[in-house]
Parts: C-alpha cells; sequence; structure tokens
C-alpha cells in the first residue's frame, strides 16, 4: 500500500484558525483547498480516498484522522505502508524515509539506510500515478 495526499485546489473558503490564520490556505502549496489522503495500491491504481480536511491540515494529522487505524491493523495482519516525509511518526507499519541530519548531505547517513530511502521512495513514487489519476478525475 502506498499512503499519500494532494490538495484539491478550490476557490477561497471562509474560516479562520485559532491563531488567526485562514483555515483553507496551505502554506505548503500557497493555495486555498482541501487536504486528501488516499491509498494506492504498488502500481499506482488509487484505492481509497479520505474525506477532505481544510487545506492548513497538516499530512499527518489528516493521515491520523482518516487512514491510520485501518493502516495499523492491516500492519499488524502483515501489509506493510510507504508513505513520504510528510508522515513520520505514523507508527506501525507505515515506511517512511529517514531523514538526514539537519546541515548535512544525504550522505551522512549510513548507506544501509541510503539504500532503504532509496527503494522506499522508488516504490512511493508508484503513488504519484494516483494523484495525477485523482487530479484528472476532479477535472
Amino acid at each position: 500500500m502506498i499512503l499519500d495526499g494532494t490538495l484539491v485546489e478550490t476557490d477561497r473558503f471562509a474560516g479562520v484558525r485559532e491563531n488567526g490564520n485562514d483555515l483553507w490556505f496551505s502554506q505548503k502549496h500557497k493555495a486555498f483547498g482541501g487536504n486528501a489522503r488516499f491509498l494506492a495500491a504498488p502500481d499506482g491504481t488509487p484505492l481509497w480516498v479520505s474525506d477532505v480536511e481544510p487545506g492548513s491540515t497538516p499530512d499527518i494529522t489528516a493521515a491520523r484522522i482518516h487512514a491510520l487505524p485501518a493502516l495499523h491493523k492491516a500492519a499488524a495482519d502483515g501489509l506493510p505502508t510507504l508513505a513520504d516525509k510528510g508522515h513520520i511518526g505514523a507508527g506501525i507499519g507505515i515506511h517512511v524515509p529517514v531523514r538526514r541530519p539537519k546541515g548535512h548531505s544525504e550522505q551522512a547517513l549510513q548507506a544501509d539506510t541510503r539504500t532503504t530511502n532509496s527503494l522506499i521512495r522508488g516504490i512511493r513514487a508508484l503513488g504519484e500515478r494516483a494523484a495525477l489519476i485523482l487530479n484528472k478525475i476532479r477535472k
């Protein structure tokens, strides 16, 4: 399984967060919209799409709300999930690349860690196909 997400861009919605920032504005994407999580098969075929959270919702938070409870059960049954660094700390069975130390290059990681990161990124990249398919359907 591949866990990823996309910002569903839209016209501006009204809504204010506790800190006064716009609820539906994604700083990450510099656009208004909603944060939707999705699961894809290893070949990039979309399998499931979550409800949409406001664009200001961090990826890990949206995943905790919609996807992680089911994925943790699947992991316990032997089905791992690959995700990007936005899902660090997701828990059991969610494999994400290891971050390089701040201020260092990727070479600062041990060779086996770099190899694992490369494998995770390579397979997870197929999940981007699902994002393209979902965005095409939306339009």
